[in-house]
């Protein structure tokens, strides 16, 4: 009989002893809460993990979960160089070393005769990780630096890919893709679960909890299944703080982050037929309020979740890096697919919200075309 996705994976974990967990940076969060709570379950089994992601800083609102501060933006120490020097013969008395101007310089001094170059070798390790478990990411290119910095790890080192998105193109030996689950941290309660209930804690069930909680827009989203509600409330049975996580994700926004709001608002554009609203904001906006676009998930899904006559919201923004680059997040209600939607702009997500990276243009020239290609594809 074949094995299930979670089996294979199992099969992948039992000889594995320092696991890399890792993630695209453009993940909202739902990725961050899902590899904190894998990290803690395989230290619970005495195993190593890290978390790492490209250029990662964590976010303030992310503060209250343990361990945040050891997601790393990059990795070092990956293998080791291995000279080696055959003493069978001749037993070496002494070792020493220095550096001279950026040269290192390794003494070895022999009991009797001479060492040459005969007795050296050199080699290299294995690399320190002997599995690679990706979350929330659709190809191994979205993992940024980390990954063409390191392609020799990937392609030498089982690659598990753990996602919920459609647009994941199933690059790992094992991929547990479930298009029916809200988040990857509902994913990753399943493979807990399996690991046994023992294993659940607070700080794992509160990981989790967080993720769906941020996947969901805090459980708005009309697409709801009741499997998606009836994990959210084991989790709160095994500890899981709902009002934490509410407290530090929604309650805790800052005056700059509101100004952003404001001036998101300020530029809104309906088209009441279609049900389909946008906004913009500049480089100056994001000056002017003192906010960031790590704010505008938040923006994004306050106004789907709150304006009734909204069936689609597209949200467009400066990304100020001296290039022409516009960000694009796109969030359809039930009856729509933002990825469907936005499908010829190349977008990354779910139906829920799509995410689009436009080069070249300006603000206006994308706009125009985000609004036309959305448009069409939206029943008149």
């Amino acid at each position: 009989m074949a094995l299930n996705d979670i089996e294979q994976l199992k099969k992948l974990i039992e000889p594995s002893k320092h696991i890399l967990l890792i993630f695209s940076s453009k993940d909202n969060g739902d990725a961050v809460a899902a590899a904190l709570a894998l990290k803690n379950l395989f230290e619970k089994q005495h195993r190593l993990a890290d978390i790492a992601c490209s250029e990662f800083v964590a976010k303030k609102q992310f503060s209250f979960l343990p361990e945040i501060n050891s997601i790393r933006s990059s990795l070092t120490n990956l293998q080791k160089f291995i000279i080696k020097v055959d003493v069978s013969k001749n037993p070496i008395e002494s070792l020493s070393y220095d550096i001279k101007d950026s040269t290192l310089n390794i003494y070895l001094t022999p009991k009797n005769g001479l060492i040459t170059k005969n007795e050296l070798r050199t080699a290299q390790s294995t690399f320190k990780y002997d599995l690679i478990i990706t979350l929330n990411t659709p190809d191994l290119e979205s993992l940024g630096n980390i990954f063409f910095n390191n392609t020799d790890l990937f392609y030498r080192t089982p690659v598990v890919a753990i996602d919920h998105g459609a647009s994941n193109e199933r690059y790992g030996q094992v991929n547990i893709i479930d298009l029916s689950a809200t988040s990857t941290s509902e994913i990753v309660y399943k493979i807990v679960k399996d690991a046994g209930e023992n294993y659940f804690d607070e700080k794992i069930s509160t990981a989790i909890l967080t993720g769906m909680t941020i996947a969901t827009g805090s459980f708005k989203q009309p697409n709801l299944s009741p499997t998606t509600l009836q994990i959210a409330s084991s989790l709160m049975a095994r500890g899981a703080d709902r009002e934490k996580i509410i407290q530090n994700l929604y309650h805790t926004r800052s005056i700059a982050t509101l100004k952003l709001w404001g001036e998101a608002l300020t530029h809104l554009q309906i088209n009441p037929r279609l049900g389909f609203v946008s906004t913009t904001l500049t480089r100056d906006n994001f000056i002017r309020s003192g906010g960031s676009p790590d704010d505008l998930h938040g923006i994004i899904e306050e106004l789907i979740s709150n304006s009734p006559e909204a069936k689609v919201f597209a949200l467009l923004y400066e990304i100020d890096n001296g290039e022409k680059k516009i960000g694009v997040l796109v969030a359809a209600e039930k009856n729509f697919d933002a990825m469907h939607l936005a499908r010829p702009l190349q977008p990354e997500g779910n139906r829920h919200l799509a995410k689009i990276l436009i080069r070249g243009k300006t603000l206006a020239e994308a706009e125009t075309l985000v609004l036309k290609t959305i448009s069409d594809a939206m029943p008149n």
